[in-house]
C-alpha cells in the first residue's frame, strides 16, 4: 500500500526516538523516564507526558508490532478521513487511552495503599497474610518464604511486621513511579475504527493464519483485554486498560462524527 502522509511522520517520529533513547542512554539520559507517562503524584510527571508517551516504545519489539498496526490500519483509515481528521482521531484516541489508564492507575493504587495503611497500623502476622495474598507481586517470594518461616514460629510478635514496613513504603513508590509507554492506546482506537468501517473484512492473527471478521477480531480482542486488565496477572507489564481507553474514546469519536452527519466516508474538514 503506497504511504499516506500522517503515518508516515509518526513512523518516522516512533522510530526516531527510539534511536534517540539508544543514544543518550549511556550518557545517563533516560529519555523513556522522561516522556513516558508517570502517575501525577510521582516526582517524575510532567503534563507533557499525556502527549510524548505515544511516541516512546520501550523496546524494538514493542515498536515493531505497533507500527505494523499503524501501517496496517493507518493507511486505510487516513485515505478515508484525510490526513487531519486522522490525526485528530489519533492523538485523542492515544489520549482518552491514558486518561482511562490513569483512572485506573488511581484506583489501584488508592486499594493498596489503604491496604498498606491498615497493615502499617496493625503489623501482625494475620494482617500481613491478609495483605500479602492481595499484593504478592509487590514483594520477592524467597525472601517472603524466608520471613514468614521465622514469624510464624512467634506469630503474636510485630518485630518482623516492623521490618517489612520499608519494603512496602518502598513498593508504593515503585508503583507509582512506573511509567507507560507506547502507541498501543492510539493503535487500539484505529482498530476499532476499522472494525466499526469495514465489519465484514477479513483480518488474520499474526502466526494464527485463521481469518476472521474484522468487526469479531474487534470484539473478541476487546474482551480480552478487559479480562486480562481486571485480572491483574503478576508480571504483566502491559496496560491493558489504556487499550481500552483507545477503543471507547475511538467509538465516542466515530458515533459523535455520525451524530453531526459527518460522513464515514471521503475527506473532513476541521471547523
Amino acid at each position: 500500500m503506497k504511504m499516506t502522509p500522517v503515518v508516515r511522520y509518526l513512523l518516522i517520529i516512533n522510530t526516531s526516538m527510539l534511536v534517540l533513547a539508544w543514544i543518550l542512554r549511556p550518557m545517563g539520559i533516560d529519555l523513556i523516564n522522561i516522556m513516558g507517562l508517570h502517575y501525577p503524584t510521582s516526582p517524575y510527571f510532567h503534563a507533557y507526558q499525556f502527549i510524548t508517551h505515544m511516541f516512546m516504545h520501550a523496546n524494538l519489539i514493542h515498536l515493531l508490532f505497533n507500527m505494523y498496526a499503524l501501517w496496517l490500519f493507518g493507511i486505510v483509515l487516513e485515505r478515508l478521513w484525510g490526513p487531519r481528521r486522522f490525526l485528530v482521531y489519533y492523538l485523542i484516541t492515544g489520549f482518552g487511552a491514558a486518561f482511562l489508564h490513569m483512572l485506573v492507575s488511581w484506583y489501584e493504587i488508592h486499594r493498596f495503599v489503604a491496604a498498606a495503611q491498615a497493615f502499617i497500623a496493625f503489623p501482625d502476622l494475620e494482617h500481613f497474610m491478609r495483605f500479602y495474598s492481595k499484593y504478592p507481586q509487590y514483594f520477592n517470594p524467597h525472601g517472603i518464604s524466608a520471613l514468614l518461616a521465622k514469624w510464624e514460629l512467634v506469630p503474636h510478635s510485630t518485630q518482623y511486621g516492623r521490618q517489612i514496613i520499608p519494603v512496602i513504603r518502598q513498593a508504593i513508590q515503585m508503583r507509582i513511579n512506573i511509567p507507560v509507554v507506547g502507541a498501543s492506546g492510539a493503535l487500539f482506537g484505529l482498530l476499532l475504527a476499522f472494525g466499526m468501517l469495514f465489519p465484514d473484512v477479513p483480518l488474520m492473527i499474526i502466526f494464527v493464519p485463521i481469518p476472521i471478521k474484522a468487526k469479531y477480531f474487534v470484539i473478541g480482542y476487546g474482551v480480552l483485554e478487559l479480562i486480562y486488565g481486571v485480572a491483574s496477572i503478576p508480571g504483566d507489564n502491559i496496560a491493558h486498560f489504556a487499550h481500552l481507553g483507545g477503543m471507547i474514546f475511538g467509538y465516542i469519536m466515530i458515533k459523535y462524527w455520525d451524530h453531526r452527519g459527518k460522513s464515514r466516508y471521503g475527506n473532513w474538514r476541521m471547523q
